[in-house]
């Protein structure tokens, strides 16, 4: 909603920013001052005048139709260091916490990833039912996953390029590159799509999935006759069942056939990786080029 003088009030960031009226949030009156009040840890940038709490930064800043919907948004509006921002995919009241990589101050031009799934330490359980891969999980600033609603609403925003990153547990690094990344709405089970595969030694084990709607251990929506997620132990667009498991159960190494992290084209479906991380990205005019 909009707020005295014009401002920007968000509700679901519990913050009010008041000039001589006093307002209520819920049933907590909000004494009238030129500050921003800020009801929770949530850290604003209102205007051009940063208000930090935390290391967090939310924009508010003009119109709902300014609110930055990624990293590449933000990097925009002149946030350059790597961290957790609040972005907006789905509008002025539903902000979203994401971890932002920024890249090299001296390529000002190169790709500005918005992390949208991220493994390093099994410290969130991400053996979860529908309703919580929808919405989201986890923490921006360590393990997470942004939420199919989210991932759905980011991806038709632009047209976005997607990059996987891994590592094992002997340091060793991969990564796998498509041009192209999309995923549908709910009411088509957010069904992936991608292409344009670029290889960075992590080989192609999302192929596999590519038109797969999400599964679930209790939304069933693979090729297989059994449910592979409480097979293997995690939600993702299953086939008949998987080559890649980044939201599997968190093992050191290796392990089980298809237990874990897996990447088949890698490290094979019996080693379960250190970690992992999907990353989206505005596609740049060279990318289209190439």
């Amino acid at each position: 909603m909009i707020g005295p003088l014009g401002l920007l009030v968000l509700l679901g960031v519990n913050l009010v920013l008041v000039s001589g009226t006093p307002v209520v949030v819920g049933d907590t009156p909000v004494v009238p001052s030129d500050t921003p009040v800020v009801l929770s840890d949530t850290p604003v940038v209102v205007g051009d005048t940063p208000v930090v709490v935390g290391d967090t930064p939310v924009v508010v800043s003009g119109t709902p139709e300014s609110l930055p919907v990624d990293c590449s948004d933000l990097y925009s509006n002149g946030f350059d260091n790597s961290g957790v921002y609040t972005i907006f995919p789905a509008g002025p009241t539903s902000p979203v916490q994401v971890f932002c990589e920024m890249g090299s101050m001296d390529a000002p031009d190169s790709h500005k990833w918005t992390v949208i799934q991220r493994r390093t330490d099994g410290t969130i359980n991400f053996y979860r039912g529908w309703e919580q891969y929808k919405t989201g999980f986890g923490q921006a600033s360590s393990e997470y996953w942004l939420g199919l609603e989210n991932i759905h609403l980011l991806s038709g925003k632009k047209s976005y390029k997607l990059r996987v990153d891994m590592e094992d547990f002997d340091g060793a690094k991969a990564s796998a590159e498509y041009s192209f990344f999309n995923v549908a709405p709910e009411m088509d089970g957010y069904r992936l799509t991608l292409s344009g595969f670029k290889d960075g030694g992590a080989g192609n084990s999302l192929d596999f999935h590519n038109g797969q709607k999400f599964s679930t251990f209790d939304k069933d929506q693979d090729s297989s006759a059994s449910n592979c997620a409480k097979t293997y132990l995690g939600g993702w667009w299953y086939q008949d069942c998987h080559h890649a498991n980044p939201n599997g159960e968190y093992l050191w190494g290796d392990s089980i056939f298809g237990l874990g992290i897996n990447w088949y084209t890698w490290k094979g479906q019996s080693y379960s990786l250190k970690a992992i991380a999907f990353k989206l990205s505005p596609q740049l005019e060279l990318d289209v080029i190439g």
